[in-house]
């Protein structure tokens, strides 16, 4: 389907609008269609979820024409669509419309989304439409710098959104037997075998791996095609009560939502009845409730737990007491003043908490008697700093010890920025070989990247190139680490190219032509094809040099080599085009008698050199067809240098 409908330019805000979907798993599940942002030409921001934000930065190369964002107004994913059906309409809902790089086989579209954080292992998906004349490889990293797998994409199936009897389509006509094929060997969508403009063709993904870059490389195969993207998310709902032992009332208590990254989500409190909920929550694994009582209690054990709303609503209860003298409490911190969650503290062997999301921990029944209160657990990538404290728990007091606190420190961390000629490159792998083994890390949409709180001790800081791309200097950077962080580890990429051209004769296109291609990466050859036409792709940035080798039965009308540039904006150089002229077969020559002569028989002349009889007519006839060759070749040259 090629005519599209106008281009939302202009976008200055992401606005999610709530879509209830058509069969949700609970009473609370809502849909959400994904909003869009244009920043430029070639750069977009998507916002696939509210709650806690999923949001990704867009970069691509795709060519111009009717690209960008589509209002949805005219083409949508119905609610009687595979995908519609769990997450609802798209209609009215915004799209992202993307071509190849430009329209020849060898020049693909890199187009890659780099989230904000990682992305949940369910409740979301993203649909590829109008794949038809065309194909996508789809391609993922995670957040370790690991790519992931066909099967960890998720794909759900494909679909023809115009086929007859889908319910609330569009005004489009489609063929239900019209959809992409999915091969998870290459991890490539591919439209209908006749490369066929047609209406309709779409497939959708539900990846179950976090993932920190997704990229699509979009192909020609025919004509002038598009592709559409569309992006949405599942909401669910948080709920649970926190109750005491007593009478007493258990409002005032403070609860924190957190998801798989760490990230807090939101935080609220305990209403009279002692009952909390968090809303619209994105529907995944991975979240976690905290409690944190009010002052003059504590929560029983534990203080935090899961909350999973992946297939329905999460109930998430809590309990606590009136605090029982004596208490003893106080607060880890890093060397910068900021909490660390997570830390073990202990009063006595045998007697140990945890650290909440503020960093506080406490010990509400300390018996009379003298500790040493320590830290003797923290979080990976830490060090205590603060040796363990004496107290003492007086007889025949109730007043709480406080202020008990430590400081760890923060193990210094790596980082750096890939860039390329135009500016930062994101979702390149980085990835660091040290004293504990190997971490990963992919860049952000400024390029840059971070492996935080490393082991002290040399490393090897290895980038791998995307698809597009060659490494521009070294691949390979050392580095050592000690007390303090280390920056300016930095990378940069050059964007490959193409060469295309055609070559014709005056007869037509030539096929079978030897065309090389010699420059930076050495030298490659291809072969025209029956249209005369050739194309070399993913060529490193330089000089190049094109010689054309005519077959045989051919002679050049021209030069046979050229030189053509690729620079690291990684150009598709076409339009280098040959000519060649057919090679007219001469005549065999005519044969000579031998040295030895023939006998004569008696009576007849010796010949002297006079013409033999019948000679003269057959001596006219060559020289007219030798001058009309003559006569036509010259015609020719003559129209030819004119």
């Amino acid at each position: 389907m090629r005519s599209r409908l106008p281009i939302l330019t202009a976008v200055a805000a992401l606005v999610l609008l709530p879509v209830v979907a058509a069969t949700p798993a609970s009473a609370a599940t809502t849909g959400l269609w994904a909003g869009w942002g244009t920043t430029s030409p070639t750069s977009y921001t998507v916002q696939v979820a509210n709650t806690p934000p999923l949001t990704a930065t867009v970069s691509t190369d795709s060519r111009t024409g009717q690209i960008g964002v589509i209002s949805g107004a005219s083409t949508w994913l119905a609610a009687g669509t595979p995908v519609g059906a769990k997450y609802g309409s798209s209609q009215g809902r915004p799209y992202l419309n993307l071509r190849p790089k430009a329209d020849n086989a060898a020049s693909p579209s890199t187009t890659t989304y780099a989230f904000a954080a990682p992305t949940p292992t369910s409740g979301w998906t993203f649909v590829l439409g109008d794949i038809d004349a065309d194909k996508v490889q789809v391609r993922a990293v995670g957040p370790d710098g690991v790519a992931l797998t066909a099967a960890q994409l998720g794909f759900d199936g494909g679909f023809n959104y115009c086929a007859p009897g889908i319910a609330g389509k569009p005004s489009c006509t489609g063929s239900a037997t019209d959809v992409p094929t999915w091969d998870p060997a290459t991890q490539t969508l591919t439209g209908n075998a006749a490369a066929a403009d047609t209406n309709g063709a779409a497939a959708w993904f539900e990846p179950n791996a976090p993932i920190a870059t997704l990229t699509f490389v979009y192909t020609q195969r025919a004509g002038l095609p598009v592709y559409q993207t569309w992006f949405a998310s599942l909401a669910r709902d948080v709920t649970g009560t926190v109750s005491t032992s007593d009478a007493s009332s258990p409002a005032g208590a403070t609860l924190t939502l957190t998801d798989a990254n760490g990230t807090v989500v939101g935080t609220t409190t305990s209403g009279p009845d002692g009952s909390y909920s968090f809303p619209g929550v994105q529907a995944s694994d991975g979240y976690t409730v905290s409690l944190t009582p009010p002052a003059g209690w504590i929560a029983d054990s534990p203080i935090s737990r899961p909350a999973d709303v992946s297939a329905t609503d999460a109930v998430v209860d809590f309990s606590m007491h009136v605090i029982v003298p004596v208490a003893v409490g106080g607060t880890v911190r890093d060397t910068a003043g900021n909490p660390v969650p997570g830390a073990t503290v202990q009063l006595a062997p045998g007697i140990t908490t945890t650290t909440g999301p503020g960093g506080g921990y406490l010990f509400d029944e300390a018996a009379v008697g003298t500790y040493t209160v320590r830290v003797t657990g923290v979080p990976d990538g830490y060090t205590v700093v603060t040796p363990g404290q004496p107290i003492t728990v007086p007889p025949g007091v109730e007043t709480p010890i406080t202020g008990v606190d430590f400081v760890v420190r923060e193990n210094p961390g790596l980082s750096g920025t890939v860039t390329d000629a135009a500016g930062p490159v994101a979702g390149v792998v980085i990835t660091a070989t040290g004293p504990d083994g190997t971490v990963g890390a992919v860049t952000g949409a400024d390029g840059t990247y971070t492996l935080p709180r490393l082991a002290p001790g040399d490393y090897a800081v290895t980038m791998a190139p995307p698809e597009g791309y060659v490494v521009s200097g070294a691949d390979e950077r050392d580095a050592t680490v000690t007390t303090d962080d280390v920056t300016g580890v930095d990378f940069a990429l050059a964007k490959t190219g193409s060469v295309a051209g055609v070559v014709t004769s005056d007869a037509g296109a030539v096929a079978g032509a030897s065309v090389r291609v010699d420059g930076p990466g050495g030298s490659t050859s291809v072969t025209t094809a029956a249209d005369g036409s050739y194309d070399l792709g993913a060529l490193p940035p330089g000089d190049y040099t094109i010689t054309l080798t005519p077959p045989a039965g051919f002679t050049a009308d021209g030069p046979v080599t050229r030189t053509v540039t690729i620079t690291a904006a990684g150009d598709a150089v076409v339009g280098q085009d040959f000519a060649l002229t057919t090679t007219a077969t001469p005549p065999p020559p005519p044969s000579s008698g031998g040295s030895g002569g023939t006998m004569l028989a008696a009576g007849e002349l010796a010949d002297t050199g006079g013409a033999a009889p019948g000679a003269l007519p057959a001596l006219a006839v060559v020289l007219a067809l030798t001058g009309g060759m003559a006569l036509l070749t010259g015609r020719r040259l003559r129209a030819r240098r004119g």
